[in-house]
């Protein structure tokens, strides 16, 4: 029997679940729960109920209209979300979002599970910053605890002169401090474990940022066999320790001496698993819809290594836009159905897929000319 799908956040992670539930037969229907009125999953199909991630009447009335929760966003309530369990089929488990939606609890996590991680405290003064830079040194990176991403909520402190600038910007908000790490490589694991405690690892892809937001990941990775079963070994680790079923988005750093740390945990499909919609049998939508729902994990390998490039909104402009991009046999695009550009809003993305086994370097050239016709163009009235 066919089950209806609740999400909670129906953007552009919503919107690719929403298409891969539509070639599923186990799901009848999908409902997003998103604060922005025609949401992009909204766009492709979904039903959506307009409110508050956090809302709790609002996670109430999709717990009831819903066989399964899942969520594309940290941002649900945890706390309600335990509540609605024992009636409503919940993955990954609230408990694992309540761990992960903090990073303080997440290192901490991390670090009773034997899993390395970067040094780290909790701080909530001056003081105890100055202590902990006593302690490990400069430069440190001041963290909020919830709600950040793509690089905001994060301060890096390179002098104590920063201090004060760092706790005006973060004001109000619980803390935590991490020592800075030297890493040669961003690399990053999607990992996936159905209901039954089955898993599945896509190969190790690395990732390349500009002003801390995803730009470029390319799978797979260039790392040594070394990393790549280290990093492989390290995801199923993690994805043993933590509750609950769905894919999970494991960031981790290379280091200098060719060993793994892992940066932040993300408990849903993940950007740099974008990829997988045109290198691999199963992309990652559709293996979390399998593994939240019990079935057979798909084939995971990939088939054609692709440079992932996402199309972010230029600083020029804030407004409704055109896209225009030549078109090539091996070049997906993919927008999110964003009715405004804002400067390093993500707005889609580009799959650049070697079918013809020329070569990463290939498809690095093929990126740079895709970048040089890209235009991002204010719409005409």
């Amino acid at each position: 029997m066919s089950k209806i799908l609740g999400i909670i956040g129906g953007g552009q992670l919503g919107m690719m679940l929403t298409e891969a539930a539509q070639n599923l037969e186990e799901i009848s229907k999908v409902i997003v729960l998103d604060p922005t009125e025609n949401c992009p999953a909204a766009k492709v199909g979904a039903q959506q109920i307009i409110a508050d991630f956090k809302d709790e009447d609002a996670i109430r009335k999709l717990s009831e209209l819903s066989d399964i929760i899942t969520y594309e966003i940290e941002s649900g309530n945890s706390d309600v979300l335990k509540k609605l369990e024992e009636h409503t089929e919940i993955n990954p488990s609230p408990d694992t979002l309540k761990i992960i939606q903090d990073k303080l609890l997440q290192k901490q996590f991390l670090k009773k599970n034997n899993i390395a991680v970067a040094d780290f405290e909790k701080v909530e003064n001056k003081d105890e910053i100055n202590k902990v830079i006593d302690k490990m040194g400069l430069p440190l990176l001041l963290k909020t605890r919830r709600d950040a991403y793509d690089g905001r909520g994060n301060y890096k402190i390179n002098s104590r002169s920063d201090v004060d600038d760092a706790l005006d910007l973060f004001k109000g908000k619980s803390l935590m401090i991490e020592k800075v790490v030297k890493f040669e490589k961003e690399v990053s694991v999607i990992a996936a474990r159905n209901t039954k405690g089955k898993i599945a690892t896509y190969p190790v892809v690395e990732n390349i940022h500009e002003n801390n937001i995803l730009r470029i990941t390319i799978a797979p990775a260039r790392v040594s066999e070394k990393i790549k079963k280290q990093a492989k070994e390290l995801a199923e680790k993690t994805l043993e320790a933590l509750h609950g079923a769905g894919v999970f988005g494991i960031e981790m750093f290379v280091t200098k001496d060719d060993e793994i740390l892992i940066n932040e945990i993300s408990p849903r499909v993940h950007n740099s698993g974008h990829h997988t919609l045109q290198s691999c049998n199963t992309s990652q939508f559709e293996q979390h819809l399998r593994a939240i729902l019990g079935m057979d994990l798909g084939d995971s390998s990939i088939k054609f290594p692709t440079i992932m490039y996402n199309i972010l909104g230029p600083k020029t402009f804030q407004g409704e836009y055109n896209v225009l991009i030549k078109k090539q046999d091996n070049v997906y695009l993919k927008m999110y159905g964003k009715l405004e550009s804002k400067p390093q809003r993500k707005i889609g993305h580009v799959n650049i897929v070697d079918k013809e086994n020329l070569g990463i370097d290939e498809l690095f050239n093929q990126m740079e000319e895709l970048k040089k016709n890209l235009i991002i163009e204010p719409k005409q009235a």
